[in-house]
C-alpha cells in the first residue's frame, strides 16, 4: 500500500480505486498491485458527487483528519482518483491504513 501514498508539501497524496453503490463503506478496501491504488467503497452512488462526498467524509473519518483537511484532486469523473489530505505525513497516513487492513 505504501506504493499508492506520496508526501508533497501540503501533505499527502492518495491513488486511490473508488467502488460506488458499494454494500458497505471501507476505507482501505485492499490494493490493487497493478494500479498501485488503494480500494476504497462508499455506499453513495456514483451521481451528483454523492459518493465524492462520501469517499470525503470515510477518508477524514479514518485519517482523523476534519473534511476541510481532504480534497480530490484528480479524477472527479472517474474511479481512480487522487486524493490530498492536507496537514499530515506519509508515515501518520502509513501508519493509520496499514492498522486500518489489519482489522478488516
Amino acid at each position: 500500500m505504501d506504493d499508492a501514498v506520496l508526501e508533497d508539501r501540503d501533505g499527502v497524496l492518495l491513488s486511490i480505486e473508488v467502488t460506488a453503490s458499494a454494500k458497505s463503506s471501507l476505507f482501505p478496501a485492499g490494493f490493487n498491485e497493478w494500479r498501485k491504488a488503494i480500494g476504497c467503497r462508499v455506499t453513495a452512488p456514483a451521481v451528483d458527487g454523492k459518493a465524492n462526498k462520501a469517499v470525503i467524509g470515510l477518508i477524514s473519518t479514518t485519517a482523523s483528519v476534519p473534511t476541510a483537511s481532504v480534497s480530490i484532486v484528480a479524477g472527479l469523473t472517474s474511479s481512480q482518483k487522487e486524493v490530498r489530505i492536507a496537514g499530515v505525513t506519509k508515515a501518520r497516513i502509513s501508519e493509520l491504513l496499514f492498522s486500518e487492513a489489519e482489522r478488516t
